[in-house]
């Protein structure tokens, strides 16, 4: 199948073209020191070998220097990645969660993602977005759609950041990303006690050049995500064809490099756990992690460790046999956490609700809710999943207010807070605070603030009464821990109680 067989309401002049202009060869020799990749297969498999035997001393130094918030080496990263003890599992995993608590606290930020197009020119074996799957249902959102998608995510269910997500192709392409952009942070939405709108777009796009990435800096995206997929360089080729623009895995690897220097402020990697070993892709994380450390004094802002899930037409999805068993994500998770300790790190609905429920406290940071991947799914009276319209099938469709009752019963408060970013605390600077647990601080006045405004604007009565819960809890750890700013806090939120929006520190 042709991209030009699906493209919606133009013609496909100058397609060939725009393939042709993609990829920019000079934007990623410069990154390449003496024309050599970060990622060196035979090197990180090695290290997984050498690293094979437990060693419970040294396990626990490892586990002690992630408690300090310091990056793993790949030999530390390996010998946990290699450890088959209950016992010591139990004590990373017990030293995960005491590492997110140290740096986030007991907050769990929460986003929705928003599928824009399911245009795409690559024809990846996993996907079900892959140009020759004549089984999806193809669309790309006009710019009306896209404003009753968010005033639905905003004004019915109460988000206040998405992950916006695009196919690659011409129609969807930097001038329509950032369009698009554009138009869901204008809108605004009346609700029960003040008003609403989304504050912060995180974009999940292709790889793009450092001239197209300067344009969705300037329109003011948040964080930019690539995920690599698989960091195996054989196993990237055998997946994705050499004549597509995905095909070529050093254009997608240098992403989040030409990302920084175009000046965004956050990146976030990911890789699709189920398309190689486990073990080798959190080393491949972890190699990007200190990659950007090293050469921007910057790592990821966010990790992502999706599994992979079936996929409409797509055989590959379901045969994988590289699944990841429940038992091994687990593990993945904890050993993420303990080797990038300062990362957010986001669990998404592709889990089950139970699976949600046992990773969560392993350290992660971020999850979505209410979750449709549709195209123009949120305005869809119909809740049913529809695999000829969806990348994959979802694990959890559970609405936020249900999410959040459970989060506040467990002990979390969830956070709408995007403060840090529109006070500049980004990029290097967010880098620093979070290392030293200062980071928290603003991020506990500003989560309790934005639970409020969520409280009062969309939670149902019994979501509420477990809400109020968490915040009396949390405003006497503020005056406790913090009473040179109480005093300032309370003003902000009887503020917010009494319907002023988007107060914070």
């Amino acid at each position: 199948m042709k991209t030009e067989e699906y493209t919606i309401g133009q013609t496909t002049a100058g397609n060939k073209n725009w393939l042709a202009g993609k990829i920019k060869p000079d934007q990623l020799k410069k990154y390449m020191t003496g024309g050599n990749c970060f990622i060196n297969a035979p090197d990180i498999e090695n290290c997984l070998k050498i690293n094979g035997e437990t060693d419970q001393a040294r396990v626990r130094d490892v586990i002690s220097k992630s408690l300090a918030i310091q990056t793993l080496t790949p030999d530390e990263t390996a010998l946990l990645l290699n450890v088959e003890d209950r016992t010591l599992w139990n004590e990373m995993e017990a030293a995960a969660g005491v590492v997110k608590k140290k740096v986030y606290d007991n907050r769990i930020v929460t986003f929705a993602p928003l599928y824009c197009s399911n245009l795409c020119v690559n024809d990846c074996q996993y996907c079900g977005f892959r140009r020759s799957n004549h089984a999806i249902q193809r669309d790309l959102l006009t710019t009306e759609q896209v404003k009753m998608e968010t005033k639905i995510l905003a004004g019915a269910i109460g988000h206040k950041r998405l992950i916006v997500v695009f196919g690659e192709h011409p129609q969807s392409d930097t001038d329509y990303i950032a369009s698009t952009i554009e138009t869901i942070m204008g809108v605004k939405v009346k609700t029960r006690k003040g008003h609403n709108q989304i504050r912060r777009c995180n974009v999940n796009a292709a790889p793009m050049s450092i001239e197209d990435l300067k344009t969705l800096h300037e329109v003011g995206i948040g964080t930019y995500q690539v995920f690599q997929e698989t960091y195996h360089p054989a196993q990237y080729r055998a997946l994705h064809p050499e004549d597509t623009v995905k095909g070529n895995y050093l254009w997608r690897l240098y992403a989040m490099h030409r990302a920084l220097e175009a000046g965004c402020d956050d990146v976030g990697l990911g890789a699709l756990f189920g398309l190689y070993d486990w073990k080798f892709e959190v080393m491949g994380l972890l190699y990007h992690a200190i990659e950007l450390e090293n050469r921007f004094g910057i790592g990821p802002h966010t990790i992502s460790f999706p599994r992979l899930e079936p996929a409409e037409n797509t055989p590959l999805a379901k045969n994988s046999p590289y699944k990841v068993s429940d038992t091994d994500f687990h593990k993945l998770v904890t050993v993420i956490r303990l080797a990038v300790p300062y990362t957010g790190m986001i669990l998404t609905a592709r889990e089950n609700a139970s699976m949600r429920r046992e990773i969560l406290p392993l350290g992660c940071t971020q999850t979505d809710a209410s979750t449709r991947i549709g195209i123009g799914a949120y305005a869809d009276a119909n809740l049913e999943q529809h695999g000829r319209k969806q990348q994959f099938i979802l694990g959890d469709t559970r609405s936020l207010d249900t999410v959040v009752r459970e989060l506040a019963k467990s002990g979390c408060i969830t956070s709408f807070c995007t403060a840090g970013y529109r006070c500049g605390r980004t990029g290097k600077q967010i880098m620093s605070l979070l290392r030293c647990g200062k980071e928290g601080q603003f991020c506990k006045l500003n989560a309790v603030i934005t639970f409020r405004e969520w409280l009062d604007d969309f939670a149902s009565p019994e979501t509420l009464a477990a809400g109020e819960k968490i915040i009396a809890a949390e405003i006497g750890e503020i005056r406790r821990k913090l009473p040179a700013l109480y005093p300032q806090f309370m003003e902000f939120y009887n503020k917010t109680a009494n319907g002023s929006r988007d107060i914070y520190f």
